[in-house]
């Protein structure tokens, strides 16, 4: 077991390098906000109320007046779909969360589930440390993207200063960071890409992104068993 103040620097060493990722995106965010009429207010509370920074994204691009509530809804229904999956695969690792799992589930991300998932390979995951984790996202999301909006004139090529890559880029690392050999995570990663990038192509709004989180839990089902039993195999010859 370690101590509460080594989880809480634990937590900070982990997720800063995703908060460097995150506030470009959040600028960008901020910044189409404030074209689409949005005051720094109500960014601050769409970024409180729903945040989810992909959401968020697609609902600035879809944004009109009067509001498409519907078509709101049902994209963030589809884009957060994965959110599902990701609570389901910490349920039983924040059991001991008690009633702080409703918060934890409020603050859940891509990045504080990731970086969770790998604290929960070597150590439990401590209240300390998701929450630290969680909460430095999110203070950090709702300044930035309400810093954008301020200052939205100073962003609006952000692909010139390359903005538009770091939130890819960090997922792309934390991906990795669950890199298990070609045999056994190379089949899910290439499944879930190809899957994605079809469906993004072929059919409209936000559907790929549930279509390659099921091609990936697929890839990893129908190989899982192949890999086990190699390493029976293995086990058994030596």
């Amino acid at each position: 077991m370690t101590s509460p103040l080594a989880d809480f620097r634990a937590g900070l060493v982990a997720v800063f390098p995703t908060v460097a990722a995150a506030v470009p995106f959040a600028l960008i965010l901020g910044q189409q906000a404030t074209a689409k009429g949005l005051t720094p207010a109500e960014m601050l509370a769409m970024s409180s109320i729903v945040f989810a920074g992909s959401s968020q994204l697609i609902a600035v691009g879809l944004w009109s007046m009067p509001a498409p509530i519907a078509a709101l809804a049902l994209m963030a229904f589809l884009v957060n779909l994965r959110h599902t999956l990701m609570g389901a695969s910490l349920s039983g690792k924040i059991a001991h969360f008690g009633r702080l799992r409703w918060l934890a589930a409020f603050l859940l991300t891509d990045e504080a589930w990731a970086l969770s998932e790998r604290r929960a390979i070597d150590q439990p995951i401590s209240r300390t440390f998701y929450f630290t984790v969680a909460l430095t996202m999110f203070f950090f999301w709702q300044t930035a993207s309400v810093l954008g909006t301020v200052f939205g004139t100073y962003l609006e090529h952000p692909e010139a200063w390359g903005l538009d890559f770091a939130f890819p880029a960090i997922f792309i690392a934390l991906a990795l960071g669950f890199w298990k050999g070609a045999r056994r995570s190379g089949p899910v990663l290439l499944a879930s890409a190809v899957v994605a990038v079809v469906v993004h192509a072929t059919v409209p709004g936000a559907w790929y992104v549930i279509a390659g989180a099921i091609a990936g839990i697929a890839a990893a089902v129908i190989t899982a068993p192949r890999a086990t039993a190699a390493t029976d195999a293995k086990e058994t010859t030596r």
